[in-house]
């Protein structure tokens, strides 16, 4: 449900699209942006809107500049949405992998290199920035250097974290957006009041639009009403219905309730040792492929016990 790609409307963001929609109108617009801020703030979004902008101005059904709008008639939105658009190229994490690897920047490389099928801009789109490791990263360093002319490089970051070699060669922008602008956001894009979908306990651990829909959506498939339900009573759920043992998807989204959660009772020295515990042991999981059930039987007893 609501997957960025099939996100045709841009909610909240207007000044940081208009501020790029402006520099390209007056031939301004640098070939490499870098997109910063909390995971689930809408760069994705945005970035696919700015190119929906640009692909489509001389298309049947462009991009409605009035109502920041994708038209999903438009051709250059079924391209993309499809995987089948010769001006764009999406970089990001492959599902079981740890980190954005060199083989996916090599072949980054090759789609440059080829003739555009058209006079149009191409645009290349990486995700999850953070996670790629010191190979991709030198990898991607040499292309942002000696990039093909009419190719416009989008990074997006979601740590405070960033290369400094990287962040020097591009145009930078800091997505930010209020706890009380993430609810608005979520509001109209899941046309509902999330006051009657998630209680209040659980939407004051949440920050971001897509940590909310994120959540929403996690308890809609998995048929959890949160109306009535505080935050330890959903995180006991998840240990005890052992939805940890789904996919690699699902996994890392309870990582990352988990996390929220700790980072917010964090007010003792007991409980960040119990938080600097707890993202050491996912880390050591995710690197070793080590057992996963015994780390959640722990977070219960912490739980119950906090």
């Amino acid at each position: 449900m609501n997957d960025p790609i099939n996100q045709t409307r841009l909610f909240g963001l207007n000044n940081y699209f208009n501020e790029l929609k402006y520099l390209f109108d007056n031939n301004k617009l640098p070939n490499k942006i870098l997109l910063s801020g909390q995971k689930g703030s809408g760069k994705f979004t945005l970035s696919l809107h700015l190119i929906n902008y640009i692909l489509s101005k001389n298309e049947d059904y462009s991009y409605n500049v009035q109502n920041l709008q994708i038209n999903d008639k438009n051709r250059s939105f079924k391209l993309i949405k499809n995987n089948t658009s010769p001006n764009f190229y999406l970089i990001d994490i492959k599902k079981e992998k740890k980190n954005i690897e060199v083989d996916q920047i090599r072949e980054l490389i090759s789609f440059c290199n080829k003739s555009s099928f058209n006079k149009k801009p191409r645009f290349v789109l990486i995700d999850n920035h953070e996670l790629m490791n010191l190979n991709s990263n030198n990898a991607l360093l040499k292309t942002l250097e000696e990039p093909n002319d009419n190719i416009f490089f989008i990074i997006i970051n979601n740590s405070s974290k960033i290369l400094q070699t990287i962040k020097s060669r591009c145009l930078f922008f800091k997505i930010t957006l209020s706890q009380q602008e993430s609810i608005k956001i979520f509001n109209k894009i899941i046309d509902q009041d999330i006051n009657s979908l998630i209680n209040n306990d659980l939407i004051s651990h949440y920050f971001t639009p897509g940590d909310l829909i994120n959540l929403y959506n996690f308890s809609f498939e998995k048929k959890i009403d949160l109306t009535n339900m505080n935050l330890k009573e959903f995180l006991l759920k998840i240990i005890d219905n052992q939805y940890y043992k789904n996919d690699i998807l699902s996994i890392n989204l309870i990582f990352a309730f988990f996390q929220m959660y700790f980072i917010k009772e964090i007010n003792s020295l007991d409980n960040y040792s119990v938080y600097t515990k707890f993202v050491n042991s996912i880390n050591e999981i995710k690197r070793f492929n080590l057992d996963i059930e015994s780390v959640f039987i722990q977070l219960r007893y912490q739980i119950i016990n906090d």
